[in-house]
């Protein structure tokens, strides 16, 4: 990748491949120089949760999925750092729950929402609203975050958005839409905002979503909603802040640096 391969031996190489993969989508218009610093800003709440997937973001992504089944008009809203990170996972999102995938930004230019549509169908996503659609505006949300497609983020009932910014959760609640949000750090207005936060980091999170939407893409309605009307979101971000709580104070009591999971 970019010149040189990462040896699989390498302590931090998840991480680094996730950093390839930024920079490649950076240098093909796909990532703006604003999402490399979101990515590090989230990067360091990853290091405090120890870089796993914890017991509170695995029922957060169920409920999502659940969600996503039981919706009439469900949108996964894509960015350019998601596209750059997770393609084929969000493709398989949107294949096994019915989803439609909306190009949504915040840096937006129409050139950028075109190359980021060619690299999600070039990875198998079918079907990618943005650059074509009859364009509407989210009340209340003056930013380009605010430019929607009809068809898409304009009529869904739900919406799962990644990498987000919280003005724009906050428009479509606002609106009456049910919101899940991937979002690393469970103090943002996003996460606060959200009806359904996923606490962790992206890529992990898509990877999970796809292999309970295979689990539950056959059930009942009555299980799904069973699912949904059980979840509790204040408990899950309690859960997170508990999470990062704990990892912080057995790091201070050892006096070293917090160690990725072997």
């Amino acid at each position: 990748m970019a010149g040189h391969e990462i040896p699989r031996s390498h302590p931090r190489y998840h991480s680094l491949v996730v950093r390839e993969r930024l920079v490649e989508g950076f240098r093909k218009g796909i990532v703006v120089p604003q999402g490399l610093i979101a990515h590090g800003r989230g990067e360091a709440f990853d290091y405090i949760l120890g870089e796993r997937t914890h017991d509170f973001a695995e029922e957060a992504i169920r409920a999502a999925v659940a969600w996503l089944l039981l919706a009439r008009h469900p949108v996964i809203s894509v960015n350019g750092n998601l596209a750059a990170l997770a393609p084929r996972e969000v493709g398989e999102l949107a294949r096994l729950t019915g989803a439609l995938v909306e190009v949504n930004l915040f840096y937006r230019t129409e050139e950028r929402v075109r190359a980021i549509e060619d690299h999600l169908k070039a990875n198998g996503v079918g079907g990618v609203l943005g650059s074509a659609c009859r364009k509407r505006r989210l009340p209340g949300l003056e930013s380009p975050r605010g430019i929607v497609c009809e068809e898409g983020i304009f009529r869904a009932d739900f919406v799962l958005v990644a990498i987000e910014d919280g003005d724009r959760t906050e428009a479509l609640r606002r609106a009456g839409k049910r919101v899940a949000a991937i979002d690393l750090n469970p103090f943002s207005r996003t996460a606060q905002m959200a009806d359904i936060t996923i606490v962790d980091e992206a890529t992990r999170a898509l990877r999970r979503a796809v292999e309970v939407a295979k689990e539950l893409r056959g059930a009942g309605r009555e299980e799904l909603e069973g699912i949904v009307s059980s979840y509790d979101n204040a408990g899950v971000l309690a859960r997170a802040f508990q999470a990062m709580l704990a990892r912080l104070s057995e790091a201070a009591s050892k006096g070293r640096l917090l160690e990725p999971p072997a």
